[in-house]
């Protein structure tokens, strides 16, 4: 992965295959939710695709392009919370080859199950995201495998699809966008280039799973422990240089939100929109909560990024 924003014809490019799989996902004001916030809020809904969640687009990319230059490929394998290792299973089903993934231990239960109704071998090792992965490259260079990184330039190509979308119907004052490995916010950032948008770019991640924030405010690398019980898809531990490299230009400010802050966002989304909204999806919404006064009267943009969320834990969240 290089540390420029890819250019407006490779978005094009990407756009076609992700149009060719997946119909355009909506953006939405809802206006309980916009009373809420005291602000125009154009909601996109990334939990409306066929894994309820945005990683699809950058899978469908990145294995077809990785098939047309590597046509001999054995099979591939990748590290991952959930929504991730759904689009590359999607992705390799899609071209014929087998796909394993490793989870950490304790990942979510019906995500895994997902997975592996997309045709995946599942591994589980280690605590976290961060161990899950460094056994993947083991395992890649042991059996022959291609290993597929979580940020590349074909996975943010087509992650940006979803954000030309968005582009192209509104540019608001702030998009508010949750930070994982750093594919969504760098394709934000891309999309906005490509379509001369003026909007600013807020990252979100989760306060107890801070390594991105801490980043960017020391402008190098910086490692942070995990203990969300909520928001899988922000549980980074290691942030990626050349992610951080893009962000670190790009965005004004990484807000963090609580498991509390995430949990609430949840509810919302489900009383005011009736949608269900993962930890990762609600945090924008979370922080746009945070932010409330200072962005009273604003048009925002939140991207809901997924949906999801183990029925035991969204029924837990929503009892509290």
């Amino acid at each position: 992965m290089t540390e420029a924003l890819p250019g407006a014809e490779a978005l094009r490019q990407a756009r076609a295959i992700v149009a060719a799989q997946l119909p355009a996902t909506p953006t939405i004001r809802w206006p309980l939710l916009e009373r809420r916030l005291g602000a125009t809020a154009h909601v996109k809904h990334e939990n409306h695709t066929e894994l309820g969640a945005f990683k699809l687009r950058g899978g469908a990319v990145y294995v077809q392009r990785l098939q047309q230059r590597e046509p001999a490929l054995r099979g591939l394998i990748s590290a991952t919370r959930g929504n991730h290792g759904q689009s590359i299973a999607r992705a390799g089903a899609r071209h014929g080859l087998p796909v394993t993934i490793v989870v950490p231990h304790g990942n979510s239960v019906e995500k895994n199950a997902a997975m592996r109704a997309l045709g995946a071998t599942l591994v589980e090792h280690g605590e976290d995201f961060q161990q899950a992965r460094e056994h993947a490259g083991t395992l890649a260079a042991q059996q022959g495998l291609h290993m597929v990184p979580s940020f590349h330039d074909d996975l943010v190509c087509g992650v940006a699809s979803y954000w030309l979308e968005f582009f192209e119907q509104v540019q608001p004052d702030v998009v508010v966008v949750p930070i994982g490995l750093g594919s969504g916010i760098v394709a934000c950032a891309a999309a906005r280039a490509a379509t001369g948008a003026r909007t600013r770019i807020v990252g979100v991640v989760s306060a107890h799973a801070t390594a991105y924030r801490d980043s960017f405010e020391a402008g190098r690398v910086v490692e942070a422990a995990v203990s969300t019980q909520l928001a899988d898809g922000m549980a980074c531990r290691v942030p990626e240089a050349a992610a951080l490299a893009i962000i670190s230009r790009e965005v004004d400010e990484i807000l963090a939100v609580s498991d509390d802050e995430v949990a609430e966002a949840m509810r919302i989304y489900f009383s005011d929109t009736h949608n269900v909204a993962e930890g990762a999806g609600a945090a924008p919404l979370a922080a746009a909560l945070q932010r409330r006064g200072a962005w009273a009267g604003r048009h925002i943009g939140l991207a809901l990024t997924g949906g999801n969320v183990d029925r035991a834990l969204f029924a837990r969240v929503l009892a509290a």
